[in-house]
């Protein structure tokens, strides 16, 4: 469908998925090539009104159920009005999570029907798919300790617990054993430099890409 590039950042919560993702960004950037740089939930002005329900508040704001129906209207909008024309005119897209996270999140760690999420999937976001997705894999005690250093008030989900944090890393695990030739693991307790080459390497191989 595509006729630029799709990638997404996968992964737990203090996984290093923004900093990589910006540091990829400016690494294709360098080579002369269009890249979006985007997030969700969020990334486009709409979709930011609606992460703005998601991030904040108590864990038990929302029910899983919910979470899933608000992360679908907001991808939908980024989708339409973001992620599509860039592809579509031959952009790099870069996304800190897309809907693996809802796979994740709100599906196996939060319990909502899979049959549910992937008949959202289907008709939401038609054939937009990754064409790389890099899931930053951290046990789950550790990305939360690093998360915790963070500033800023958007720390709902770091606020579910460590056992629902334990059954998201086992999600994200299982989403790349089902999908090899999409999904691409990364141990992100390695140095920031280790991590970013292995994903330039990643990049380079699964998408083919001219990247010098």
């Amino acid at each position: 469908m595509t006729q630029g590039h799709f990638i997404t950042f996968e992964g737990g919560e203090g996984g290093g998925k923004s900093t990589q993702l910006r540091l990829l960004a400016e690494r294709v950037k360098a080579l002369g090539l269009e890249v979006i740089a985007t997030r969700e939930p969020g990334g486009s002005p709409g979709a930011e009104a609606i992460r703005d329900l998601l991030v904040r508040g108590e864990a038990d704001r929302w029910s899983a159920m919910t979470e899933t129906l608000l992360m679908y209207a907001a991808r939908r909008d980024h989708v339409e009005r973001v992620i599509r024309p860039a592809l579509a005119r031959g952009a790099w897209v870069l996304c800190d999570r897309f809907a693996d996270s809802t796979r994740a999140y709100q599906g196996a760690a939060g319990g909502t029907d899979e049959a549910l999420i992937a008949a959202l999937e289907h008709h939401v976001l038609g054939d937009v798919r990754p064409d790389l997705t890099l899931i930053l894999d951290l046990p789950a005690e550790v990305g939360l300790s690093r998360a915790a250093s963070r500033a800023g008030a958007e720390t709902r989900f770091e606020s579910k617990g460590q056992a629902f944090h334990a059954r998201l890393r086992q999600a994200f695990l299982e989403i790349a054993a089902r999908e090899p030739a999409r999904c691409r693991i990364l141990d992100a307790s390695q140095p920031l430099e280790v991590v970013s080459a292995e994903i330039w390497a990643a990049v380079a191989q699964r998408l083919e890409a001219p990247l010098g």
